[in-house]
């Protein structure tokens, strides 16, 4: 692994989408991994709106990082972001990614800043790549989508002659890196073919899973630092003390030391993306749904009643059962997780996690039930989720067939199908989950 000290005071990485997960995340970990002497900085653009570039540019680009844990809060001051831009300063993106100094390109542009079509490839038929890819030509336009920007900060480096890049995504999707790659090739495709040739050759796209709880800062959050630390810090970002970070194997050149910093690399991501995914997201799944039927509102409130933590630790073995990792490691992913469901003070909504069930469950929780089938394992807590789902949003039959419809043995299906039904008939059963669905989240 090649974790570089190039030694030029210009060792950047560029990223695209400065957020708050950014802030907590990324920029946290490129902080603690600059030992003396080491000068990687990194050059940040906004993925969609400017207003982020200038809240920071404020201070330079540093800002205060607090840590709420269940027993009081940390205040560090972030400095590793050195420059921050619009994300629609073409003449400056374009700059950054053309310079040797520039070896790694992080992204954190959300799900949708993919602009996925239906068969998991760049949509060029989508009004905004359409127009991207119609302006591209122009260098006074304003590019506003990711894939042609990242192909468009491809072609300036490949001018340049600036060397190979690794690209690593660090957003919340399965194979992240598999999926940059082709959406930029795509991009690429239709401006120029050789493009497309070049970038095969010369980038690396790495995928990652990454993990940390941020949520929206409140002006009482900035308040608090202010008294805390004398700083009036509008760009305060508020973020759990958990935090977790694995990187696939296989960069193209140097990179900070984030493993000094706590960072995983692995030659096999799907292991640690499966654990992440049942273990933590299908948990919070299952307590966003069964939670709202009681009416309550946070991760916090849900996991503190008795009843729904017990059905939590019952899904834990189901799902630990299903993952392909160390006992050891998955029980202290779980007890990683017990802690962070407990903490009080970083409040998680139920509604926030509930949405988008009919594309989050077939992720999460469906192989879980699925190998729970399969092994003769106990069925009723990962059942339970998809119960809850289908009561809370009142959602039919078909859209919970429409769920199982990536299990292909129809025994299995049958049988999911079956237990499904019967925590949906203890559901309707409960008076405890009686509260008004109408207030549940459809989704």
């Amino acid at each position: 692994m090649h974790d570089g000290h190039p030694g030029a005071e210009t060792a950047t990485v560029a990223h695209l989408g400065v957020g708050a997960f950014h802030r907590a995340h990324q920029a946290w970990y490129t902080q603690r991994a600059a030992p003396a002497g080491e000068s990687w900085r990194i050059a940040a653009f906004t993925g969609r709106s400017g207003e982020q570039a200038r809240l920071l540019q404020a201070r330079g680009g540093r800002y205060t990082l607090l840590t709420r844990g269940a027993d009081g809060d940390a205040f560090t001051q972030i400095g590793s972001i050195r420059s921050v831009h619009d994300g629609s300063d073409r003449q400056a993106w374009e700059a950054v990614l053309a310079d040797p100094g520039t070896n790694v390109l992080t992204l954190t542009i959300t799900e949708a800043g993919y602009a996925l079509d239906t068969r998991g490839r760049l949509d060029t038929a989508a009004p905004a790549v359409a127009a991207d890819l119609r302006h591209a030509a122009d260098p006074e336009a304003p590019i506003a989508t990711a894939p042609v920007r990242l192909a468009l900060g491809l072609a300036a480096r490949r001018r340049s002659v600036a060397g190979p890049l690794t690209v690593i995504s660090c957003d919340n999707l399965g194979g992240n890196g598999a999926v940059t790659r082709s959406v930029v090739l795509g991009a690429a495709l239709a401006l120029d073919p050789s493009l497309a040739r070049w970038i095969e050759q010369s980038v690396v796209f790495l995928s990652s899973m990454v993990d940390r709880i941020t949520p929206r800062t409140t002006g009482a959050d900035i308040d608090e630092v202010e008294r805390a630390t004398g700083i009036r810090d509008e760009g305060t970002v508020v973020t759990e003390p958990f935090s977790e970070w694995v990187i696939e194997e296989g960069f193209a050149g140097p990179h900070p030391d984030w493993a000094s910093a706590g960072v995983r690399f692995t030659a096999d991501l799907g292991p640690y993306e499966r654990r992440k995914l049942r273990i933590l997201n299908g948990a919070h799944s299952l307590l966003a749904y069964q939670g709202l039927l009681r009416g309550v509102d946070d991760v916090a409130g849900a996991f503190g009643d008795p009843a729904l933590r017990a059905l939590v630790e019952e899904y834990w073995e189901a799902a630990a059962a299903s993952c392909d990792l160390p006992a050891a490691e998955l029980a202290e992913a779980i007890a990683a997780t017990r802690t962070r469901f407990a903490n009080p003070r970083i409040r998680h909504l139920l509604a926030q996690i509930a949405t988008d069930g009919a594309h989050k469950l077939p992720q999460r929780v469906v192989p879980v039930l699925a190998h729970a089938v399969r092994s003769g394992g106990a069925v009723s807590a990962p059942a339970s989720a998809i119960a809850a789902w289908a009561v809370a949003g009142g959602h039919s039959e078909t859209e919970v067939d429409a769920l199982l419809a990536g299990v292909d043995e129809s025994g299995v299906m049958r049988a999911m199908r079956a237990a499904i039904g019967r925590e949906i008939r203890r559901l309707d059963a409960d008076p405890i989950g009686a509260v008004p669905r109408a207030e549940a989240v459809r989704s």
